[in-house]
């Protein structure tokens, strides 16, 4: 009897045990349940870039992104007339442009690139997010990054006095986006380009400023619809050439693309108002007029590959 009664009291004293850790584990929970989480949005834009220019994007940490850019030449020249459907409207005109970059990132918030970018010149980049969209634990409207770029020249110089240092020009871009839904996008992009020497002319300046937006609107879940518009504020009229003659930039640019995204590649095929590959040339030194038609016909071909294996902790 003295053992039953033993028997009973031990057992008694699980279930109060258990039962206990079930309230406390029943109190975690609550707790748990009660925090705010941190909704981070993601997919603002499917690759790095919209068009032409920088998205807000990166590759993940330990990821690169290659990319393959080709711009070629103008649809429809006037005063051409039928030698345009000769040149089959810009894809046999002898002018094209072929940009390969490279996106590797060392960081979730850090990005490197290099590219080439035709014409014998080079650019390489730095981008860093500064603020990331989100819902919960913290409100954030917007993703916001910085990128800075470099261009550099290398063809031959007018003269054996040509100094490096010359050849070199600079982009600083605020990249602000914002997620409106799962299938609308849309980026601003003020941007300010210093040469060390003017490219070329008289009565130019060395900076210049534009104003831009981008945005993307998802059709289903493989293609999408990408836009661009920037204008250029400064340093696009009353200019003067080498022969002292009167020129003038088109400070607007236009950009539509088709975006596909086949699983393993992301290609987008594009119209725009400019045959350069380069942001600092379609911001700068743009000639195409869109209202005369002026429009060049290319493609973006994007992959990313995997470097280096990434550990998640928790």
């Amino acid at each position: 009897m003295k053992k039953i009664l033993l028997y009973l009291i031990v057992a008694c004293g699980f279930f109060l045990k258990a039962a206990g850790q079930d309230d406390l584990l029943g109190g975690l929970m609550k707790d748990d349940s009660s925090k705010v989480k941190e909704n981070i949005t993601t997919a603002t834009f499917k690759s790095n870039r919209i068009i032409n220019m920088q998205s807000v994007e990166m590759t993940g940490k330990g990821n690169l992104e290659f990319m393959i850019s080709h711009h070629f030449g103008n649809i429809w020249n006037t005063g051409k007339g039928w030698q345009n459907v000769a040149q089959l409207f810009g894809f046999n005109a002898g002018v094209a442009t072929t940009y390969l970059s490279f996106d590797y990132s060392v960081k979730n918030w850090l990005n490197f690139g290099f590219a080439t970018t035709g014409n014998s010149k080079y650019e390489t980049w730095t981008k860093i997010r500064l603020t990331r969209q989100q819902t919960g634990k913290k409100n954030m409207p917007v993703t916001i990054d910085y990128l800075g770029l470099v261009n550099i020249d290398a063809t031959d110089g007018p003269s054996p006095n040509d100094l490096t240092w010359n050849r070199f020009s600079f982009l600083h871009q605020l990249l602000i986006a914002r997620k409106f839904s799962e299938k609308f996008s849309l980026q601003l992009i003020p941007s300010y380009i210093h040469y060390n020497v003017v490219p070329y002319g008289y009565n130019n300046t060395n900076n210049m400023y534009s104003i831009g937006f981008g945005g993307r609107y998802k059709l289903t879940n493989k293609t999408a619809i990408s836009f661009e518009y920037s204008r250029q504020l400064n340093g696009y009229k009353d200019l003067l050439d080498e022969t002292a003659s009167a020129t003038n930039y088109k400070p607007d640019l236009l950009s539509l693309g088709y975006d596909w995204d086949t699983g393993g590649h992301i290609f987008q095929f594009f119209i725009t108002s400019s045959t350069a590959s380069t942001n600092i040339s379609q911001l700068t030194t743009n000639t195409n007029d869109f209202a005369k038609g002026n429009f060049s016909i290319g493609f973006n071909l994007n992959r990313s590959y995997g470097i280096k294996k990434v550990v998640q902790t928790h």
